[in-house]
């Protein structure tokens, strides 16, 4: 049953909608969780999750264009629909994919020339490690345009009321992902290289597939067609998202301030593993955040919509109902955090030292998922609404004035401990913010409260 952006969303009907969502998010964090798996218990084992976990924030970097426009453009196109001006909507669209594929051509031929330097500003001193950054780095570069449009789709799917079929995709990518890795990996036993080739390949239909779709004639509310630069749409898509933008790009900043904090505290030799128990926790941390990102994502052009439209009382149903699942799922994912650590971390094959600091690591940072959702949410809320200056705002503080203050000054104090901590507190720091915002705008935007 197709659900319109346009009807009134029970808990049942909101949960379905942004299912798909959420499932899409959590495979697209897949691509690194399973890399990290397969290498760890493959030939190149340590070196090899230590070298893709120091280079892969120079993806998350990259992927964050892809996450900006489609988010941001989203929440645009579906304001428009709202409005009523579909022909408008589907050329904004189409500008939006078309600057999206140009942006990914240019950093996939630029990267090339740039990733040997890179992968040593990032902490690759081991000459092997090095090697396999370079490597790993080489070949996903090759294959970011298709990355960046995947991500962009993300929010499109959504917006083109075709949820299941993005679901579909990127799940379909997800599963060629470690269908290849367990081939490549495992079977022919190519370490870091196999697991760069399946990440690749499954980037590239994950990308390619969603521009076939689009371009021809379906069922869906948008379609790729001739169009033109419209400057005011492009910039106001960049600001809308640019939260998106800025919450990935500095954590890309803040995994690499953890790695290097991490081999200061430990040392040169011990950091390597240090470096290797961040990895999982990474792993393991960017697959629950990537379930709150979904929703956010999957309800983010409905709130877009409904403002568009002037529809406030289904505003005020969506921003409760919102909430209320953020803090459900956020207790619900702190439970089970605690409770499958220790399985979950002894997939990787690391040796009793090194299982033991990642588990306590881990134990400590879960502490994050009790109320990180409603950062994440509120956050997408102010996207959708077509303020991007505060939604960058939240985001801005969050991962880069309090998570990088706290990685920098904690482990002063605390130690490793304070590694683990930092996010805790900075979240916990930007949630004041975001509340504020919150209560400070609720009259201009009518999320809550009553008519006037």
């Amino acid at each position: 049953m197709r659900i319109q952006l346009s009807e009134h969303f029970t808990y049942k009907k909101l949960l379905v909608f942004v299912l798909p969502s959420i499932v899409m998010m959590v495979f697209t964090s897949v691509y690194s969780v399973v890399d990290g798996l397969f290498v760890s218990n493959s030939v190149d084992g340590e070196a090899g999750i230590t070298a893709i976990n120091l280079i892969y924030p120079l993806f998350m970097v990259f992927g964050s264009i892809g996450f900006m426009i489609g988010a941001g453009g989203s929440a645009l196109v579906s304001k428009t629909l709202g409005e009523g001006d579909k022909e408008l909507a589907n050329k904004y669209f189409s500008m939006l994919v078309y600057i999206t594929m140009g942006i990914g051509i240019v950093i996939a031929v630029a990267g090339q020339f740039v990733v040997e330097p890179v992968a040593r500003l990032l902490g690759a001193t081991d000459e092997k490690i090095y090697k396999l950054c370079v490597l790993y780095g080489r070949i996903l570069l090759a294959t970011q345009p298709f990355f960046i449009l995947q991500n962009i789709f993300q929010s499109f799917f959504v917006t083109a009321e075709k949820p299941r079929l993005g679901l579909i995709t990127t799940a379909s990518a997800g599963i060629l992902n470690i269908v290849l890795d367990a081939v490549l990996v495992s079977g022919c036993g190519l370490g870091l290289l196999g697991a760069a080739i399946a990440t690749g390949a499954s980037q590239v239909f994950g990308g390619l597939f969603p521009i076939i779709y689009f371009s021809v004639k379906n069922s869906s509310l948008l379609r790729l067609t001739k169009t033109k630069f419209y400057g005011k749409a492009f910039i106001k898509s960049c600001t809308n998202g640019s939260s998106e933008f800025f919450s990935n790009v500095a954590s890309a900043v803040v995994v690499m301030l953890y790695n290097f904090q991490i081999q200061a505290i430990l040392g040169e030799e011990l950091g390597k593993s240090g470096v290797a128990a961040y990895g999982a926790i990474g792993y393991i941390g960017m697959v629950f955040f990537a379930i709150f990102m979904g929703y956010a994502v999957g309800s983010a052009p409905l709130m877009a919509y409904n403002y568009g439209a002037g529809n406030k009382a289904e505003m005020r149903n969506l921003f409760k109902k919102s909430l209320i699942i953020m803090g459900v799922a956020g207790l619900t994912m702190l439970a089970l955090s605690e409770a499958l650590a220790a399985p979950v971390i002894g997939m990787f094959g690391y040796d009793e030292a090194l299982f033991k600091m990642a588990l306590r690591g881990f134990r400590i940072y879960a502490a994050v998922f009790a109320f990180v959702g409603f950062n994440v949410y509120i956050s997408s809320l102010f996207t959708a609404l077509n303020n991007g200056l505060v939604s960058a705002l939240v985001s801005f503080l969050r991962t880069i004035v309090f998570q990088v203050t706290a990685v920098m000054t904690l482990p002063l104090f605390m130690g490793l401990d304070g590694v683990w901590t930092a996010g805790i507190v900075s979240d916990f720091l930007a949630l004041i913010v975001a509340v504020a915002f919150v209560i400070a705008l609720h009259k201009k935007y009518g999320y809550y409260g009553k008519d006037k």
